[in-house]
């Protein structure tokens, strides 16, 4: 299996090789050069499989040669095997036909941990081979940098710089990040907005005198081996719910679109999928693409779903690459008026080919809060602001009644206990296993939101190549 950008300008890739660049050199985002697919009578092979073992079977054709099938189990069990659930991702039944699936039994509470345990295990096995150190540069809406931290902490021949938007977290999700007092993490608040902490990511993976003095690496959903570890969970509740001889359909919060494309991968795979429900708050750019095609990004707008508010989805890129044609010289061109623009419509094939599978919802505070109260009535569920997004998309959404709908829950409701507190009276205690986190040193350090800043920051603390 090989690798190759969606803008079509970088030499193609290995698993290993894509893992460790993150980004492509032309500014595009690996993806397979073509799905692999499970036949009906494999996808039912898989049915009453550990997660770990799961994992392994999904994901062994993406890795290729780059890791043996029992070498790639290894990893995958030593990755699950911190989660606080043995089913890694439980299901939850909350109606007749509505299911919750739990991604927060990780041990920073959100479902990127699902991937990026596996990721920190995949860069450290890739580096043991040789090669220069790693210099993750990442940027955070709250939950990526406390699971990023968590999994590269401490280990040999990796920096991590992680950017996040000073004030625009909740306080559980900048004290996972700033109490972890590894000496090979660094914290960086930046004055703005998550777009802006992810815009200058980016350029600096285009900055030829950052990457030629350091090898730069992702752990945003960017890097394809994070979303290829998320396709896994899609499988894991449609087999508990009886696929591949029953479609399943799933509601999915987002912002930057890499967990709701990781269930359009496991569609192209022979997953039966009904459909993708991409849940939007107000910042719902992604909307307003899948609904009238018009791709524009606004201001964002500060909410109580801080991992949500964001306008430009980097792994939308991947799905318009993917349904317009894989043309990545047209696609280079349509992503060049946007970034100058900050607008773009979609093409008609583009639209025709995401609404085969995806519809999409918005929801507004109140939408949001309708939704948390709901669940707790109906079920006795604490559900945080950004699941119930989700769980408001799920139910607007119109689905035969005998296809099960799946919200995916992706943070703990402690990291938000104060929206849902407000939305049901109940304060949610966070788990005994980070019950201490109040009590922590943080260690950080405020930087204006300007790439000079940044970049001059990651140059003298990381280690150089060679």
């Amino acid at each position: 299996m090989d690798y190759i950008s969606t803008r079509g300008g970088a030499p193609a890739l290995d698993f290993a090789g894509a893992t460790l660049a993150g980004l492509a050199s032309d500014g595009g985002l690996y993806v397979p050069r073509e799905w692999p697919r499970f036949t009906e009578g494999e996808i039912a092979g898989m049915a009453g499989l550990p997660y770990a073992a799961l994992a392994a079977r999904v994901m062994q054709p993406f890795v290729g040669d780059c890791l043996t099938p029992e070498r790639l189990l290894e990893l995958t069990t030593q990755a699950y095997g911190r989660f606080a659930h043995k089913a890694v991702t439980p299901l939850k039944q909350l109606d007749e036909q509505h299911w919750l699936l739990e991604l927060f039994h990780g041990p920073t509470l959100a479902f990127k941990d699902v991937a990026l345990q596996l990721l920190g295990l995949l860069f450290e096995e890739f580096l043991s081979r040789g090669g220069d150190p790693l210099t993750i540069v990442g940027a955070t809406s709250g939950d990526t940098g406390s699971a990023a931290i968590d999994a590269v902490a401490g280990r040999a021949r990796i920096e991590i710089f992680m950017l996040h938007p000073k004030g625009r977290v909740s306080d559980v999700q900048r004290r996972q990040m700033t109490t972890v007092l590894a000496p090979n993490v660094h914290n960086i608040a930046i004055e703005g907005t998550f777009d802006d902490a992810q815009a200058m990511v980016k350029r600096m993976f285009a900055d030829r005198a950052m990457t030629d003095r350091f090898a730069i690496g992702a752990v945003n959903s960017i890097n394809w081996a994070r979303l290829m570890a998320q396709v896994v969970y899609y499988f894991a509740a449609a087999l508990q719910l009886g696929a591949p001889h029953r479609k399943v359909a799933f509601a999915v919060p987002t912002g930057n679109f890499g967990d709701v494309f990781a269930g359009y991968v496991a569609a192209q795979m022979g997953l039966p999928i009904e459909r993708l429900i991409v849940a939007t708050n107000v910042n719902d750019i992604l909307h307003r693409a899948l609904t009238t095609g018009d791709y524009s990004a606004g201001t964002v707008t500060p909410t109580a779903a801080p991992s949500m508010d964001i306008q430009v989805s980097s792994n939308f890129e991947r799905l318009l690459f993917d349904v317009g044609g894989r043309d990545g010289a047209a696609l280079a061109a349509q992503m060049a008026g946007f970034e100058a623009n900050r607008t773009m419509q979609l093409t008609n094939a583009q639209r025709q080919g995401a609404a085969a599978l995806f519809s999409s919802a918005r929801a507004d505070a109140n939408d949001m809060a309708q939704a948390i109260r709901w669940a707790f009535d109906a079920s006795g569920e604490l559900l945080d602001p950004h699941t119930a997004i989700g769980l408001h998309a799920a139910r607007a959404a119109t689905i035969p009644r005998d296809v099960p709908v799946v919200t995916l829950a992706t943070a703990h409701p402690a990291k938000f206990r104060d929206a849902v507190e407000r939305a049901t009276g109940q304060r949610p205690s966070l788990p005994a296993r980070i019950g201490d986190l109040f009590e922590r040193e943080e260690r950080l350090v405020d930087l204006p939101g300007d790439y000079d800043s940044i970049a001059n920051y990651v140059a003298s603390h990381a280690v150089a190549r060679g």
